[in-house]
């Protein structure tokens, strides 16, 4: 069975992340979610809350496949986190030209690293394309409305940990 190896900082997790993860569950028996813990930076929600919140957006979008799907924390390379969870795919969501660049650069290093474990980039939807975490965290703070940017979970979380 594939093991997928899912990375990023999920603060907070956005319809964007969950469409690449839907897909991603398409092309791996086993999908493994990476929340990236950095020391020296400060996030909005907890791990415990974004794992989480990961765990109650999947169970809504697709409760069926809720179990193929962990969620674990790292802080070191992402290459070196998918080779400890046995994972031979790195999973890349695409937004635009400006992500392919970048993430060509990665997965070329992490090609030379690691040549067992193959990125696979996966484009987001239509509607997803303009979402980002930090965007949705400067909308939620100024009071803004992010219902239509993120799963109702975290809508919810949003809003009680902004005193909404």
């Amino acid at each position: 069975m594939t093991t997928a190896f899912y990375p990023g900082s999920f603060d907070p997790m956005t319809n964007g992340h969950l469409d690449v993860l839907l897909q991603a569950m398409k092309v791996a028996g086993t999908v493994v979610v990476g929340i990236g813990v950095h020391p020296g930076k400060t996030p909005l929600f907890t791990f415990e809350e974004r794992a989480e919140l990961i765990r109650r957006s999947l169970d809504q979008a697709l409760p069926e496949k809720a179990d193929g799907v962990s969620v674990v924390s790292f802080d070191g390379l992402v290459i070196n986190a998918a080779r400890d969870h046995g994972a031979s795919l790195l999973i890349r969501g695409l937004r635009d030209g400006t992500d392919l660049d970048y993430e060509m650069q990665m997965a070329g290093m992490n090609a030379q690293m690691a040549p067992d474990v193959q990125t696979v980039f996966l484009p987001a939807g239509i509607a997803s394309r303009p979402i980002t975490a930090t965007l949705v965290r400067q909308i939620a703070s100024m009071g803004g409305d992010v219902s239509t940017f993120v799963p109702a979970a975290v809508h919810e979380a949003l809003n009680t940990k902004l005193k909404r």
